[in-house]
């Protein structure tokens, strides 16, 4: 029966089906003043503050000999997809350690504890020696700064960077990655309506 069906698949072979043509990319770019919604902007801050997120370090090795390793705090971090592993956050586009990172063309992610407030707000300002007194050691694949009393650590390579807005937003290609014993952890640290939070029972 199946010797029978492939010769009946051949006698009615048609010709080959056009090739099909890939979509144009978008534009990407800036909204422009006059494509904005009238939203006040600590209206948008305020309600979006409701949405409660986690909070990580993306950090990256010096790019150059003689630089210390960049690093900043990021509360827009995501997964992304599964096949392949991929992850995603989101830098504002007038910062200062973007670059850096991009030079470094790989990231860490490290994944917050709720006790490590303080080392948040040392990442969140701009200009200071950010890793001083800090404990880390080097992610396995890239050599990135992994914080030592992190929760979890997603170690990255660049894959893709689009606009969006006045952020970039950044893909990366996860290549190693590690979390701690949930038993022996206090769990992460969660940021709401402008405050640091923990989980609760």
């Amino acid at each position: 029966m199946a010797e029978a069906a492939v010769r009946y698949l051949r006698s009615v072979r048609t010709a080959a089906p056009e090739p099909v043509e890939a979509l144009p990319r978008p534009d990407l770019r800036c909204v422009g003043a006059d494509e904005r919604a009238p939203l006040d902007a600590r209206e948008f801050r305020r309600v979006l503050g409701s949405f409660a997120t986690g909070v990580a370090v993306v950090t990256a090795p010096a790019a150059t000999a003689g630089e210390p390793p960049a690093g900043f705090a990021c509360q827009s971090f995501t997964s992304l997809s599964l096949d392949p592993p991929l992850v995603a956050f989101m830098v504002g586009r007038t910062s200062t350690t973007w670059p850096r990172i991009a030079r470094a063309g790989v990231f860490c992610v490290n994944v917050l504890g709720s006790r490590q407030g303080e080392l948040c707000r040392a990442f969140a300002v701009s200009g200071a020696d950010k890793f001083a007194g800090v404990a880390y050691d080097a992610a396995p694949a890239s050599g990135s700064p992994r914080l030592t009393g992190a929760v979890a650590w997603i170690d990255c390579a660049i894959h893709a960077v689009h606009t969006g807005g006045d952020h970039l937003v950044v893909v990366g290609r996860v290549n190693a990655l590690g979390a701690e014993d949930s038993a022996g952890s206090d769990g992460p640290l969660l940021f709401h309506r402008g405050r640091f939070a923990r989980l609760a029972d």
